[in-house]
């Protein structure tokens, strides 16, 4: 009895390392193959597109300008430093303006007086003042009448008897006749208040506050040309004055670059500018950002030449990539161009966000739609995405000629290509859904 206890207990030993082992490897063969890849694609499209060759650029801002002070004056704030990022109006430098900010402010009081006294003209005579010309004019007519009644009286004792004496007379008439011409005063101001004031009168107020209103203008010019700023969006690259030094008007202050849009000029030979003219698209790459292309287009062709290499300036207006760090592109880089120089041949085109870079080579994530598994009403779609070499050709538009393994058959991973971990053996997976093909695509 106690030797048969532990025989059940061996045999069951190789059960539960059987039961073990067959559990560990399906589990561990559902982890090993990652789930599908969400991904956008587009299909690769053929096109007719002149053969390109590549040259070495130089990648130039859109802008460039030297600012310099308008005015003589001492800086007192210079805000900015080199590397620093300014927008169109914003402060580079600021002059000295206690003097002159004195003068605008005697010349808008000025101002201010001279439309009251327009306002007041051109608003005319207040009642008020209506009222008490009239109420003058109407003393001034009682005064007169009663004075030319007691002239009569003192004529008429004078002609009768003797208690009037000449002199007496000739006081009356002298004061009816003072009498009567304050009357023609008083009804003279009352008429001329019941007119208001002359337009002439007017006239020259207007052209007073004109004169003022010029005069405050010119002084808030001068003040404006005391605030040094840029003109234009871009990166401060020099600082030619400090805080608390003389300027003198036509000094530099400050350089500032515009790079948000950038032109890589290049040298042509002139035996292919003919092929090239403004408009037409070109690929541009980085040596110093090799995992970035960009794609721009040709913004003019100088028609002067160097008579020693006999070659052309080209131009190619490329956007620039903004960061937190600034512009990906600096004014400086090295650049090489892709023109097209030659014939047009049937090429393979994908969009520029199809290519994978940063490698020895160019990839692309191409799908053959014959292994394309999913919904043919527009639901999602899975298939096997391949890893594809490709060497770079010219730019058309947005696409990129690329030469590799790939047919217009396929289509190419543009967005979530960079998410895409290829397992140990075979194909990533791949799943997304159809969109509708834009205007003109």
């Amino acid at each position: 009895m106690p030797i048969a206890a532990p025989f059940p207990a061996v045999r069951l030993l190789p059960a539960v390392l059987l039961l073990t082992v067959g559990v560990v490897p399906s589990a561990f063969a559902q982890s090993a193959a990652p789930p599908a890849t969400l991904v956008d694609v587009a299909p690769v499209r053929q096109a007719q597109v002149a053969s390109g060759r590549e040259f070495v650029g130089t990648v130039m801002p859109l802008k460039l300008a030297t600012v310099g002070s308008a005015v003589d004056g001492r800086i007192v704030d210079f805000p900015v430093e080199r590397g620093d990022r300014v927008e169109a109006g914003d402060t580079l430098a600021q002059v000295l303006t206690g003097t002159i900010d004195l003068e605008l402010k005697a010349a808008e009081a000025q101002l201010d007086l001279s439309r009251q006294e327009l306002a007041e003209l051109e608003n005319g005579t207040r009642p008020e003042e209506l009222r008490q010309a009239q109420a003058r004019a109407t003393s001034a007519d009682a005064t007169r009448k009663f004075l030319e009644t007691r002239r009569r009286r003192v004529e008429l004792l004078y002609d009768r008897s003797s208690a009037m004496t000449r002199d007496d007379v000739d006081e009356a008439a002298a004061a009816q006749i003072e009498a009567e011409q304050t009357y023609q005063e008083a009804l003279a101001a009352l008429e001329l208040a019941q007119a208001g004031p002359r337009p002439e009168r007017i006239a020259q107020a207007r052209a007073r506050v004109a004169l003022q209103e010029a005069t405050v203008e010119k002084l808030q010019d001068q003040i404006k040309k005391y605030r040094i700023q840029s003109r234009f969006a871009g990166y401060v690259i020099a600082e030619h004055t400090e805080e608390g030094q003389w300027v003198n008007s036509g000094d530099p202050v400050a350089a500032v670059a515009a790079l948000d849009e950038v032109e890589v000029e290049a040298f042509v030979l002139e035996e292919y500018v003919p092929f090239i003219r403004p408009g037409i698209s070109a690929r541009v790459e980085v040596p110093s950002l090799p995992d970035r292309t960009f794609v721009g287009a040709v913004s003019s062709v100088v028609p002067q030449g160097d008579s020693r290499t006999r070659t052309f300036p080209v131009r190619v207006r490329v956007e620039n990539v903004i960061g937190e760090d600034g512009p990906m592109m600096k004014s400086g880089m090295l650049a090489r161009v892709v023109l097209p120089t030659g014939a047009e041949t049937d090429a393979l085109l994908v969009p520029k966000d199809a290519l994978v870079l940063g490698g020895p080579q160019p990839v692309v994530w191409a799908i053959a739609q014959a292994g394309v598994s999913g919904s043919e009403s527009g639901g999602e779609r899975q298939g096997e995405a391949r890893a594809v070499p490709v060497r770079l050709g010219v730019a058309q538009g947005d696409a990129i000629q690329v030469i590799g393994d790939l047919s217009e058959t396929d289509l190419v991973i543009v967005r979530g290509n960079e998410r895409i971990i290829p397992p140990r053996t075979g194909n990533p997976t791949v799943r997304w859904t159809p969109r509708p093909p834009r205007d003109g695509a």
